[in-house]
């Protein structure tokens, strides 16, 4: 196989976007250079004016396979990847079945990927009560990170954890240098505010499911999740963060020198609760969209280094569990389905808030792949790094189509919407596995491991 020179006149390297040409060898990095620094006997790809920047990193994905794979599976969550220009994907340890809370279950799930991917997938593991001797084993057998919940996860097989239970494990993950990722929201508040909810108050309404999941209920997860952290020594990372109020815990924290990162979603930073018609069960996850203040601060916590990155959530399930007929919002399936869109969510709005491309993919590509350790081989165009691009065009707008999307069911709150940034390419390790809306015949992803501790 020759090498590779991709170029083109804005590339995205070190934070800057300039002409350059990227020189690819065996799949990795191997030199950049100016855009007429070519060298003989390669192949040149020109990728023009487009934006040519590190495939995205997407470290927040439920790909439910297997046991749940009516729900969403390899083939079509990591398809839908490389049409959004994502290039590696981590898997959450539900909602599959069985959960990845042992090495047996991490086998099982390897084994229904294995060939099935489009692009690279690494494993998350689960915290759950009673599984703290299986942490070490399943950190030796390759997961990049773990997981647990806070409250109930909403299936039985990841039940969530009390403070005890992070106590316990807590001081083992921080021994293995793993990070664990905490559904941040406590069931106290949650309880509370079901129990002030007007027996009278109508399902259909998004503002009754608001109510359900107040902020409280993330502030408080997220202040325990701080003090065990202090004293465990153990990394936090919060998923998820749609509360404004928790951004100046996070701030305190990290002043105080503690190892906390944060996450938000494309869909707390693009709708807002007041905007979100009744009935719309499409909406509903969980913490809940909240006003229009949350996005706001959401976005400045962004700007201001308090939040760390953006991922998608995605976690897509059959329609009928979404009740669209009832439009119950408090008994529908929480979850949005936005792999595919995330670059061109986030993107639309960026700009507004005084977002650059460069922001975007340090919050999308970059600072995933360091959270877990992944840093040496994706994220950004550098050598030694995966040839991994994303060729996109922040110009160009289109009309989500249901029909285009790849993940296996198509419902999402997208539909519809006009956005900006259309994905043109996707590369992985050096081959180009999307064009123009066309596959790679073959799956060419890899399982990821993480690197010996």
């Amino acid at each position: 196989m020759s090498d590779l020179v991709l170029r083109g006149e804005r590339v995205l390297i070190d934070g800057v976007i300039r002409p350059a040409a990227v020189h690819v060898r065996e799949g990795r990095i191997v030199g950049i250079g100016n855009l007429g620094e070519t060298g003989t006997g390669v192949h040149i790809h020109d990728a023009g004016d487009a934006v040519v920047m590190a495939g995205l990193v997407d470290t927040h994905v439920h790909v439910n396979e297997p046991g749940r794979t009516e729900w969403e599976g390899f083939e079509t969550a990591t398809r839908a990847a490389v049409a959004g220009g994502v290039t590696t994907i981590l898997d959450m340890p539900l909602n599959s079945i069985p959960a990845t809370t042992t090495v047996e279950a991490l086998e099982q799930k390897r084994a229904s990927a294995k060939g099935r991917c489009h692009v690279d997938v690494g494993f998350i593991g689960g915290v759950v009560p009673g599984n703290t001797a299986d942490l070490v084993p399943l950190t030796e057998a390759g997961v990049l990170a773990f997981k647990c919940f806070l409250l109930d996860s909403g299936v039985k097989e990841f039940p969530h954890v009390e403070e005890s239970d992070l106590r316990a494990a807590m001081p083992v993950l921080a021994a293995t240098g793993r990070v664990l990722m905490g559904h941040a929201e406590l069931p106290g508040p949650v309880a509370h505010a079901a129990l002030a909810l007007d027996p009278s108050a109508d399902p259909r309404r998004y503002l009754t499911w608001l109510r359900a999941r107040p902020p409280e209920a993330e502030e408080q997860a997220i202040t325990l999740m701080i003090a065990l952290s202090r004293d465990t020594g153990a990394r936090v990372h919060v998923v998820h963060v749609a509360a404004a109020a928790a951004i100046p815990l996070l701030r305190r924290a990290r002043a105080e020198g503690l190892s906390i990162t944060a996450e938000t979603c494309p869909h707390y930073l693009v709708f807002n609760a007041e905007s979100i018609p009744d009935g719309a069960t499409r909406f509903k996850c969980a913490p809940p969209i909240r006003e229009r203040e949350h996005r706001d601060a959401l976005w400045a916590a962004l700007r201001e280094r308090d939040l760390d990155m953006i991922v998608s959530d995605h976690s897509p399930c059959p329609p009928a569990l979404k009740l669209p007929a009832e439009g119950d919002c408090l008994r529908a399936w929480g979850g949005i389905a936005s792999l595919q869109l995330s670059l061109a969510a986030v993107w639309s709005c960026a700009p507004g808030y005084g977002a650059t491309v460069a922001d975007v993919a340090r919050w999308m590509s970059e600072a995933p792949a360091h959270l877990v350790g992944l840093d040496d081989r994706k994220g950004a165009i550098a050598i030694g790094r995966d040839a991994d691009f994303v060729v996109w065009d922040p110009d160009e707008a289109f009309t989500v189509s249901s029909g285009a999307l790849k993940h296996r069911h198509k419902v999402t709150p997208y539909e519809g919407m006009r956005l900006r940034g259309v994905v043109r390419e996707t590369w992985l390790r050096g081959e180009r596995v999307y064009d123009h809306g066309r596959f790679a015949y073959e799956a060419r992803g890899t399982l990821l491991r993480s690197r010996p501790t």
